[in-house]
C-alpha cells in the first residue's frame, strides 16, 4: 500500500445503526475500503444485533449494549484471521445489523375458499383472516436462508412467504383442533393456538419466531353459507314443522293474492284459487287443533272442513272453467270435485 493510499484510507472508530422504520431487517455497515480502528466502539441498541462476518463466514454477534472491539471481544473473528492477541492495527470485516423488533399487525386471509373435512358437514369450503406478528430471532439462520450478502433485506420481501405458511397450514390446525366448522367461531382463541403450533416450525427454518396469530372470522361462501343457514332453521323448527308451514302458508298467501292480482289471466286465476283453497284448510285445521283438549291421548284425524254450499259452487264453476280451458285434466277436476261435495253440509 502507498502512502498515499494509508492516508486517503479512513479509519472506523464509531458503529452503529438507527432504524429509519422502513421494514429493514438486515442492513450492512457501508465500509467501502475502511478499515474498523482496534478499540473502535460498537453501539448496538436494544432490539438489534450486530454481526461480524469475515469472507463469509458469520464470527462474532453482539447483542444490545456498547462495546470495545479488541481482540478480547471479538475471539471468532481473531481466530479466523489469526491474529496475534496483541495485536494493535485497523482490520478489515463485513458488519451487518439485524433488526428483532416483532413485526406486528402483519395480515393473512385466504383469497380462495380452502377445502377441509368436518364432522358434521363432510368437506367444505371455508375462508378465514386474521393477524399475526413475529421477530427475527436467529441472525445466523435468518443470513443464510434469506438476506445472504446484500446490502438490505426488508419485511415486505417476506411477507408473501410468511402469509404462505400460515394458509398451507390452515387444514392442518383445523384437523388437529377436531372443532367443527359450527364451534370455530366460538373457539376462535383455540383455533388460532393450533394454526400457530403448526406453523411455528416453518418460521424457525427461516431464523424468525412466530410470536402470535389470531382469528378475527372465519365463514363459508356466500353460497355454501345460504344452504347452512336453511339447516340451522330447520333444527330451529325441530318438532314444531306443522306451526311452521302453516306460518309460512299464511306469508306467502298474500304475495299469491298480489301476483295474481297483478298477472290476471288464467295462471293468476289458477294461483288464487289454490291460495284460498290452502288459507281455509289451513285457518280451520288451526282452529280446530287450538279447541282440542290439551290432555287429549293421541292427536285427532283432520277434520273436515264443512264449507257454504255457494262457495262449493262458485268454485266449483271455477274449476269447471280450468277444465274447459285445458288447464286441469278430467282425473284432475273429478279428484277436486269429490274433495269438493265431502265438505258440503
Amino acid at each position: 500500500m502507498s502512502l498515499f493510499d494509508f492516508i486517503r484510507k479512513q479509519f472506523i472508530d464509531v458503529l452503529e445503526w438507527t432504524e429509519t422504520g422502513d421494514g429493514t431487517l438486515a442492513w450492512r455497515f457501508p465500509m467501502a475500503d475502511n478499515e474498523i480502528q482496534n478499540g473502535a466502539s460498537l453501539t448496538v441498541r436494544e432490539s438489534q444485533v450486530a454481526v461480524f462476518v469475515n469472507e463469509g463466514q458469520v464470527a462474532d454477534v453482539f447483542g444490545p449494549g456498547r462495546h470495545t472491539l479488541t481482540t478480547q471481544t471479538l475471539p471468532l473473528l481473531t481466530n479466523l484471521k489469526n491474529w496475534d492477541k496483541l495485536f494493535a492495527s485497523p482490520f478489515k470485516s463485513d458488519l451487518y445489523f439485524f433488526s428483532t423488533r416483532q413485526q406486528v399487525d402483519q395480515r393473512w386471509g385466504t383469497q380462495q375458499p380452502v377445502t377441509i373435512r368436518d364432522k358434521d358437514f363432510g368437506a367444505v369450503r371455508l375462508r378465514a383472516f386474521g393477524n399475526f406478528a413475529w421477530r427475527l430471532v436467529d441472525p445466523r439462520a435468518f443470513m443464510k436462508e434469506v438476506s445472504g450478502t446484500r446490502e438490505r433485506c426488508t419485511a415486505a420481501e417476506i411477507d408473501g412467504q410468511l402469509r404462505g405458511f400460515l394458509l398451507q397450514h390452515l387444514s392442518d390446525a383445523v384437523a388437529q383442533s377436531g372443532i367443527p366448522f359450527l364451534d370455530l367461531a366460538a373457539n376462535q382463541v383455540e383455533f388460532a393456538a393450533r394454526l400457530k403450533a403448526a406453523t411455528a416450525p416453518e418460521f424457525a427454518r427461516l431464523g424468525l419466531s412466530l410470536e402470535t396469530v389470531t382469528l378475527q372470522n372465519v365463514s363459508l361462501p356466500e353460497e355454501l353459507q345460504k344452504v347452512l343457514d336453511q339447516k340451522i332453521g330447520m333444527g330451529m323448527i325441530g318438532q314444531n314443522m306443522g306451526q311452521f308451514m302453516q306460518y309460512q302458508t299464511a306469508q306467502a298467501i298474500p304475495k299469491l293474492a298480489e301476483g295474481a292480482g297483478q298477472g290476471g289471466g288464467v295462471a293468476g286465476e289458477a294461483m288464487g284459487l289454490g291460495a284460498g283453497l290452502a288459507l281455509g284448510q289451513t285457518l280451520a285445521q288451526t282452529m280446530q287443533q287450538g279447541l282440542q283438549p290439551a290432555a287429549a291421548a293421541a292427536p285427532a284425524a283432520a277434520p273436515v272442513v264443512a264449507l257454504q254450499p255457494d262457495e262449493i259452487m262458485a268454485t266449483l264453476e271455477k274449476l269447471a272453467d280450468l277444465k274447459a280451458r285445458g288447464i286441469l285434466t278430467d282425473e284432475e277436476f273429478t279428484a277436486k270435485k269429490t274433495e269438493l261435495l265431502k265438505k258440503l253440509v
